[in-house]
């Protein structure tokens, strides 16, 4: 099956654990390489790059949210969202504004000083999408983003997600097992042994 994803489309793929939903995303990120088929970004073939290419891809036009937050423990809130800026040589004042900017859009504004121990696992998680968007990336991957979350929380980030994917003009890819978190995306395509199919909304 072909997939193709639009800039500003937001796309869940559901599966039930183990059916190969992170693998799919370390292929569309160039993680993994695919036995068959082909993987295009903005027109580029992945199996065509280096390794060295696809890392540069991934800082420069990806975005990734995880279950884990994977904030480092010993920076600032606006340290950790300003790291993908770091790796592609922006920094300083670009960088410290673009953070703050970022971390105000998902309403952590006056918490760019707070260290990670001093925010709740909702928060945390909004410091992991602005983190995903501060170098403005054209494709954003979350990987069950709200596995960790109570349902509050979770519904929270999902609106929230959703909201500054498509504000920042990329497009988005949704892994979840969650039909509720997956009816959030424009569209949802089921992944199976035999690969992908659309699914009707609820």
């Amino acid at each position: 099956m072909d997939l193709d994803l639009a800039p500003g489309e937001y796309l869940a793929v559901m599966g039930e654990s183990g059916s190969g939903k992170s693998t799919l995303l370390n292929l569309i990120a160039g993680l993994d390489r695919p036995d068959g088929g082909s993987i295009e970004i903005d027109g580029v073939d992945l199996a065509t790059l280096g390794d060295d290419d696809l890392t540069l891809l991934r800082r420069r036009r990806l975005g990734f949210v995880f279950q884990a937050f994977h904030v480092l423990p010993y920076l600032t809130i606006a340290q950790n969202v300003a790291l993908p800026l770091s790796l592609l040589g922006i920094d300083g004042a670009e960088a410290t504004r673009r953070a703050s900017a970022v971390l105000s859009k998902v309403g952590l504004g006056e918490r760019d000083a707070s260290m990670p121990r001093e925010l709740s696992g909702g928060e945390l998680q909004r410091v992991a999408i602005a983190r995903a968007l501060v170098h403005r990336p054209q494709l954003v991957l979350a990987d069950e983003p709200t596995g960790n979350l109570d349902a509050d929380s979770a519904a929270q980030v999902l609106r929230l997600l959703r909201k500054q994917v498509k504000a920042e003009g990329a497009a988005g890819i949704l892994v979840t097992h969650s039909r509720a978190a997956a009816d959030t995306a424009d569209r949802v395509v089921l992944l199976t042994a035999s690969g992908l199919r659309p699914l009707e909304p609820m």
